[in-house]
């Protein structure tokens, strides 16, 4: 998803940011760049936080311990928080416990490498050959408030893949409105969020398989005045492995996997769009939606989370009062996913009050 043209004149900004591209937009076109200088310091925070691609953040120092309990800092545990939170109301479907079926699947480091580096397109490079593996599931994560430590079981891995990203737009787009004192649009890789008055006509995001595409390619442009937007797809971190299963065959793999079987989720849909009243939670709905398959429709419906889910053969299904209008359509409605935020008694910008609630060792309950 990418940020379209307003009706109104704002400020915008882009860099490199978590692999991607960041966008930033401003109400007020002179307030851009202490809107862009908030959301470097968020992105930067939670990467030291939350990286799979560093040794230094808590989550690879967390991996590389797994078995013991390791002291985090406060932004790792509430992306943790966020996590659980992620597969407890997906009964599972989102799991942050799949790091090493992540990591069996050739995906351990930055994307960009994994398709350029050496082993990308050439066999006599160093070949990946991987079979992923179930593991652990998200109910084995222990959370110790009172030292501030975590532990997940020996020969595991988290990842946040589903979640960090997202969390991240969120408090970046809190932190800039903050500082520009103006409405603020921040897009992480299409993760999108929004926080403050919107401009006049509303933000205008173009809908794709790849936030990165244009008007050129099959979509949809919707408005947005709150909340947030995301889209969780199989088509766009893709890339090919050797596979011990299909002996010198190399087949494509993608980056959501399902928790059941640790394996790329091979379902009805390529692409899923949520909006909600935060990208964490549209972001969380959309990844379930592919894990989920032809299940996820009803899911959608029934939670009333409006969502446009496209089919692998390209047709389009729309739920939950997502805009049926193919060009420019009306802001969708806000899903009544539960919240982040309501479940865990933070805001996305302070301590991680309740955290407890939403461990690994609480009650998994669940709403799907």
């Amino acid at each position: 998803m990418e940020p379209g043209p307003t009706a109104a004149r704002v400020g915008r900004a882009e860099f490199a940011a978590l692999g991607g591209l960041a966008v930033v937009r401003t109400t007020d076109p002179e307030a851009i760049e202490h809107a862009a200088e908030a959301v470097r310091a968020e992105v930067a925070a939670i990467d030291k936080a939350c990286s799979r691609f560093r040794d230094d953040s808590d989550l690879s120092r967390v991996n590389a311990d797994a078995g013991q309990p390791v002291e985090v800092g406060v932004l790792f545990a509430e992306a943790l928080a966020a996590a659980l939170w992620a597969a407890r109301i997906t009964d599972g479907d989102v799991d942050p416990l799949c790091g090493a079926s992540v990591r069996a699947l050739g995906y351990d480091v930055d994307f960009a490498d994994l398709v350029t580096g050496p082993a990308a397109g050439s066999v006599a490079g160093p070949v990946r050959t991987a079979v992923a593996r179930a593991e652990a599931r998200w109910t084995a994560v222990i959370w110790d408030a009172t030292r501030s430590t975590v532990r997940i079981p020996a020969g595991t891995a988290l990842d946040f893949g589903a979640t960090a990203k997202a969390l991240a737009a969120d408090r970046a787009a809190g932190r800039a409105a903050a500082a520009a004192g103006c409405g603020v649009l921040v897009s992480l890789s299409g993760d999108i969020a929004v926080c403050g008055p919107a401009p006049e006509g509303g933000w205008h995001i173009r809908v794709t398989d790849d936030h990165r595409s244009g008007e050129e390619v099959p979509g949809q442009t919707v408005v947005i005045t709150e909340g947030g937007l995301a889209t969780s797809s199989t088509t766009v971190r893709a890339w090919q492995i050797w596979s011990e299963e299909t002996a010198s065959q190399r087949i494509t793999v993608h980056h959501i996997v399902d928790p059941r079987t640790g394996r790329p989720t091979d379902g009805a849909w390529r692409t899923a769009s949520v909006a909600s009243a935060s990208c964490l939670d549209a972001n969380v709905a959309a990844t379930a939606s592919i894990v989920r398959g032809h299940a996820a429709a009803d899911w959608l419906a029934r939670m009333r989370v409006p969502a446009r889910l496209v089919h692998v053969d390209g047709s389009v299904v729309t739920v939950g009062g997502w805009p049926t209008d193919p060009v420019t359509a009306a802001a969708p409605a806000i899903s009544a996913l539960p919240q982040f935020a309501e479940v865990t008694g933070t805001t996305g910008m302070a301590d991680v009050t309740g955290i407890a609630d939403v461990t690994g060792t609480a009650d998994p309950g669940g709403v799907g």
